[in-house]
């Protein structure tokens, strides 16, 4: 495929006790290694598409095996800044039944937390591109990182490139309103905004009326007025917002909608059981990104991202190892799980 992506962001070590143990519990932990933006590049070169993942590393060799996780799914790893003195770790431990899934972020002082705008040349790393994604998460990690991305999004529009964000909101990285603030400034340039079903809330104060997702209870006609006040806001081509309702932390439903300007189209509801859902929204954002490129109409393109997210939730590590073969086919109603002989 000739389209072109860039997305932007850190790359971690994930470090995980085996099975459902509890941290108290593991004496071992399995390394994997994952990250908002670059789930995003690894579904997309899984899809065939040209995918370059951008962010800074150090030289040692964690670093490099940062990079080799990447490549080793074709994404273009060229642009990768080197320097700095670490990468930084996630612990996670998954939840089972009502116990949820805890995450702990070892990340101050990570190379692309020490990074500088002169480490990127975004004239040179958008050449010839289509599509530029980034997350809430990046720019929560300091107002230097917050600049960076700032300047790709300046970059990219003044090449024509679409720019697509995941608002991704993470209280452990930011308040709601250094959120807000923050992203009220990056958005302004974002053609594309993909969220969950508390982002809008948490970052911009919009809220879906009668819903609660503690209790798994979610209101979807209250989001059409979310993503029209959005569009409306910021002047986004599409909005589109993931809707999921936990039933626990191993069965959710899970469903979303897309507005693009005229239309509201809500996907089927997949009722889904969890193996590993971290990576579930960058899967859905690289799953809608690329029934964008691909053409698909407004109704088929949510189709394809809830299908693309659906099956993340049933593969282990943070990247989407599906290809998209297997999300048209889930897309186009075969949800069977049927042995393939």
């Amino acid at each position: 495929m000739a389209k072109k992506i860039v997305t932007f962001g850190e790359i971690m070590l994930r470090l995980a006790p085996e099975g459902y143990f509890r941290f108290i519990q593991a004496d071992t932990f399995g390394a994997t290694y994952g990250g908002g933006e670059a789930n995003v590049a690894v579904s997309l070169a899984n899809y065939g598409f040209e995918a370059s993942f951008v962010t800074k590393l150090p030289k040692h060799e964690i670093g490099q095996a940062a990079i080799n996780s990447l490549r080793k799914y074709g994404v273009d790893t060229t642009k990768i800044a080197r320097g700095g003195d670490r990468v930084g770790i996630y612990f996670l431990e998954k939840g089972a039944s009502q116990r949820p899934s805890k995450v702990i972020y070892d990340r101050a002082g990570s190379s692309i937390y020490t990074s500088k705008p002169s480490d990127f040349n975004w004239d040179e790393i958008f050449e010839g591109v289509n599509w530029f994604h980034f997350t809430g998460i990046t720019p929560a990690l300091n107002d230097e990182v917050a600049e960076i991305c700032l300047e790709a999004c300046k970059a990219a529009k003044a090449k024509n490139i679409t720019v697509s964000c995941d608002l991704n909101y993470r209280n452990k990285l930011w308040s709601k309103a250094k959120a807000g603030e923050v992203m009220a400034k990056l958005c302004e340039y974002v053609d594309v905004c993909i969220a969950n079903e508390e982002d809008a809330a948490d970052v911009f104060g919009i809220h879906s009326a009668n819903t609660d997702v503690t209790t798994g209870k979610v209101n979807k006609e209250g989001y059409k007025d979310v993503a029209k006040q959005l569009a409306d806001r910021f002047g986004f081509s599409k909005v589109a917002i993931t809707l999921r309702e936990s039933l626990s932390a191993n069965d959710n439903n899970w469903s979303a909608m897309l507005y693009d300007g005229t239309e509201y189209h809500f996907s089927k509801t997949y009722k889904i059981h969890i193996v590993d859902r971290v990576g579930g929204g960058d899967s859905f954002g690289a799953g809608l990104i690329a029934a964008t490129l691909l053409g698909y109409d407004s109704k088929d393109s949510i189709e394809f991202a809830v299908a693309a997210s659906c099956l993340k939730h049933a593969v282990e590590g943070d990247f989407n190892m599906v290809s998209l073969d297997e999300v048209t086919k889930l897309a186009g109603g075969d949800a069977s799980g049927r042995v393939q002989r």
